[in-house]
């Protein structure tokens, strides 16, 4: 697939990427072979879903951010199996298992799966039909939050569609519990950021097209699927 290589631009040294993401990266190449049993438990009634509104078809040039250990981004490669399926995570050894997955599930699909920083997605402008992104926000600090989703804006063709998983924030109690959690583990874990996203896409050019709400259990999650407009900020 030397010629997905094209896609990538150049990426900044891994020395500038600020302490706390540092141990983010680190924290999840070392829960990488665990971390679908979460997925499996918390996530997959959300990416079903996701994948069901994003308006993706078969064919497009897509993009997940964070890929995790690959479960959402082999949902893409199958809706999408005569496309190119693109992907990247800031953990190495997650980019790496994705990859090393997909290929072995799927040996005939276009698909590559670097390491890379979601503030400086390692991709060329205005090259993807669709971007996904699940459950990373919420681990990104709130300065890096409207930059993350303006490199959304960026690689995304005109009136491409961004669909974002986040934790949503409707259940009180799940709240109280995920602030516990966050402060035991915040690298891991992170926190709540569903109440910013609507202003926060607005800020950055996107148009909602639609949201919905799903629960697995007691893990609630919020899904959005945007349009890039002509201007973001």
């Amino acid at each position: 697939m030397a010629d997905l290589e094209l896609f990538i631009r150049p990426r900044k040294a891994d020395s500038e990427v600020p302490f706390r993401l540092d141990r983010i990266r680190r924290i999840y190449d070392r829960v990488a072979l665990v971390y679908p049993l979460s997925t499996l438990l918390f996530h997959a009634a959300a990416h079903r879903r996701a994948v069901a509104l994003s308006g993706i078809r078969d064919g497009m040039l897509v993009l997940e951010a964070a890929t995790g250990s690959g479960e959402m981004f082999r949902r893409l490669v199958r809706a999408n199996p005569g496309g190119t399926t693109l992907g990247f995570d800031l953990s190495p050894n997650m980019a790496a298992r994705t990859q090393r997955r997909v290929r072995r599930e799927f040996p005939a699909a276009r698909t590559l799966c670097p390491a890379g920083d979601a503030r400086r997605i390692p991709f060329r402008s205005e090259s993807f039909d669709a971007v996904v992104c699940c459950y990373l926000l919420e681990l990104l600090p709130a300065e890096d939050i409207l930059a993350t989703l303006g490199e959304f804006h960026r690689v995304l063709r005109r009136h491409g569609r961004l669909t974002l998983v986040a934790i949503s924030q409707n259940r009180h109690g799940f709240n109280r519990i995920y602030r516990v959690l966050g402060r035991l583990a915040p690298s891991f874990w992170g926190r709540q950021v569903d109440g910013r996203l609507t202003a926060s896409l607005q800020a950055t050019g996107f148009l909602i097209l639609t949201e919905e709400y799903v629960r697995q259990g007691l893990y609630p999650s919020r899904i959005l699927v945007a349009e890039k407009g002509r201007h973001g900020h």
